[in-house]
């Protein structure tokens, strides 16, 4: 469950997500913005997409890794970091620990896919498995740190976490300049959070969508009953938004600048994950198919309009990947 309000540190701002762009200077990538006659003659838009499955460690979230350990004090990285994650967090925060000498253990579901484990283990953190299904992975996570000493830097629900996802977003604009719509993917909101906090700076007046998998709607049932909607683990293809409830901090943000939460279907990822991989040369992963498929399944309405929309992450099973793009699958 959330933070109580209580113990909930102060909402991040626009001026947090800058720091945040000066701390990953020069370590993350300035990942590009992609343009396809294809998709925009398939929308009627005029789309930008933010290629952050070519970013360090295969998706946005080093941005908010990096700079959430890099702005902890020294005596405290000394002792070491704690994270729980299906994946692209896992890795996120295993690179950049290793970049910074911090000692990482990781939290990881027992069902997360192998590549991202392997990727995880590589990178030097230690990795804890555990049942997604049974187990509540902040309880385990909240546990270890403290028997261990360690810092908990969870996967959105953090100030610099979610000013290191807005950087995307930032970056984004500062390349293409004012936009209409800005489509992001939703599972616990980080992403979400950050760049509602950038674009509606840099972009006034400009609306601002959340996708995420039908099977996991809580965010968008969140949004429209003014409350915090728990559900159960839901069972998609999208695994790094198979959350259950949105943050203390993510919730606030996206209530108050987001314009609308949609929904997509499993079948529509796989066909967005398909048209990236034979139209865009591009390998993205489910989770990072969300905004995407929106924007192209006709779930938002953006004839005529100038878009971004987020590519979220690349770390996908080469096998799973092959299966699911298979015009047979």
């Amino acid at each position: 469950m959330p933070v109580p309000a209580s113990d909930t540190p102060a909402l991040p701002t626009f001026a947090d997500v800058k720091r945040a762009a000066s701390r990953i200077a020069g370590t993350a990538h300035r990942t590009p913005v992609l343009t396809s006659r294809t998709a925009d003659a398939m929308s009627g838009a005029s789309l930008f997409f933010k290629a952050e499955n070519l970013q360090r460690g295969g998706a946005f979230k080093f941005r908010g890794a990096y700079n959430a350990i890099s702005a902890l004090p020294k005596e405290v990285r000394r002792r070491g970091v704690i994270a729980f994650s299906s994946g692209n967090h896992a890795q996120a925060i295993a690179l950049a620990s290793r970049l910074l000498g911090v000692p990482a253990v990781i939290v990881m579901p027992e069902d997360a896919p192998q590549v991202k484990v392997e990727a995880t283990r590589g990178y030097g953190a230690e990795v804890v498995a555990y049942d997604r299904y049974s187990q509540d992975r902040e309880v385990l996570g909240r546990e270890i740190a403290q028997a261990r000493g360690l810092t908990l830097i969870p996967p959105y629900d953090h100030p610099d976490v979610i000013a290191g996802q807005g950087t995307l977003a930032l970056e984004l604009i500062e390349e293409t300049g004012p936009l209409d719509m800005l489509v992001a993917c939703l599972g616990g909101g980080g992403q979400l959070a950050g760049c509602a906090l950038a674009a509606a700076e840099l972009s006034p007046g400009i609306a601002i969508y959340g996708v995420e998998p039908e099977a996991g709607d809580d965010g968008r049932r969140s949004f429209h009953e003014g409350k915090v909607v728990t559900i159960p683990v839901p069972r998609t293809i999208a695994d790094g938004a198979q959350t259950t409830y949105l943050g203390a901090l993510t919730f606030p943000i996206i209530r108050e600048r987001v314009t609308e939460i949609v929904t997509v279907s499993d079948d529509e990822l796989v066909e967005t994950m398909r048209f990236f991989a034979a139209r865009m040369k591009l390998v993205a992963e489910p989770t990072g198919c969300l905004a995407a498929a929106a924007v192209l399944h006709g779930k938002l309405d953006v004839a005529g309009k100038r878009v971004g929309v987020v590519i979220s992450g690349g770390n996908v099973d080469i096998a799973s990947f092959a299966r699911l793009v298979s015009p047979a699958a």
